[in-house]
């Protein structure tokens, strides 16, 4: 079961990739059906494959971050395909 903290640390992870990424939604926060105490943090991605590779970049570092500072591992997934940007 996911706790406060938890749940805190990853809407904190979205809201900071948000202010780099504000393309990117969120579609939910949710425990790891695989592994026990790991929480995932579904995104609708960037369009563009660099603007994907660098959120993913970043979002690694964040979460590395936030094992080591908490102990708690959190990651960053895509929930569907990429946002489409209309003209």
């Amino acid at each position: 079961m996911m706790n406060d903290k938890q749940l805190e640390l990853s809407q904190g992870l979205f809201e900071h990739l948000k202010e780099h990424y504000p393309e990117i939604q969120l579609e939910d926060i949710v425990e790891s059906g695989v592994y026990p105490n790991h929480i995932w943090v579904n995104l609708v991605m960037p369009e563009t494959d660099d603007r994907r590779s660098g959120l993913r970049e970043q979002a690694a570092d964040l979460s590395t971050d936030i094992l080591l500072d908490y102990g708690y591992h959190i990651t960053v997934s895509s929930a569907n395909g990429p946002v489409k940007q209309l003209a």
